[in-house]
């Protein structure tokens, strides 16, 4: 349980690396480690959601939920520089990474520190919330994170969430239709499903 990378401590001994993505037109260069997600490239998923994504209409600012060490969060805060971007995770070693992340790749407008999914979050106007949950922690920490979304959305504002069909895309459609109201499928590809729903 230690090794896994939703653990509050992970146990795997630590070997950072650094390695350069380019991410909606932005030069990256990033710093992970052990005991995070996806510690060797920018995975696909959170990739596809990078690239869906667009500015909501309303003013405030924009959630990643799960950062892990900030590839999704840290690009839309370079993408839209007059928006604060929090970023939160429930992982040490993935904060303190997302935290050296910002500094170089000179994105100063972000806010990096530790929630149980958003638990510990308290603010509750975001125009926008992304996440690449995590799959699996199970689907009741997803569909927690969906819910508590909910209740720290501004009204307009908007849940982005990329999921595989075969890792719970239905259900998890299912679930934000309850909530919202109404949920888009954004994009498609390879299996992943980027739903967008607004709080209306």
């Amino acid at each position: 349980m230690s090794d896994h990378y939703y653990s509050k401590t992970p146990g795997a001994e630590s070997n950072p690396q650094w390695w350069n993505f380019t991410l909606r037109g932005h030069s990256m260069r990033f710093k992970t480690d052990h005991g995070v997600f996806s510690k060797n490239e920018v995975d696909f998923g959170s990739r596809v959601l990078i690239d869906s994504f667009r500015e909501p209409e309303i003013e405030g600012p924009i959630l990643d939920v799960g950062c892990g060490y900030g590839p999704i969060g840290l690009t839309l805060a370079k993408s839209f520089e007059t928006r604060d971007v929090h970023l939160v995770d429930v992982n040490n070693r993935a904060l303190e990474l997302a935290r050296e992340n910002a500094m170089q790749n000179e994105v100063p407008s972000v806010k990096v520190y530790e929630s149980d999914c958003l638990d510990q979050v308290t603010f509750t106007g975001f125009a926008a919330i992304v996440t690449n949950p995590p799959i699996r922690a199970g689907k009741k920490v997803v569909h927690q994170i969906f819910e508590q979304s909910f209740n720290h959305l501004a009204p307009g504002g908007e849940l982005w969430v990329v999921i595989q069909k075969k890792q719970g895309a239905p259900s998890a459609r299912v679930k934000m239709e309850e909530l919202f109201g109404n949920t888009e499928v954004v994009s498609k590809s390879k299996g992943y499903f980027i739903f967008r729903a607004k709080k209306v």
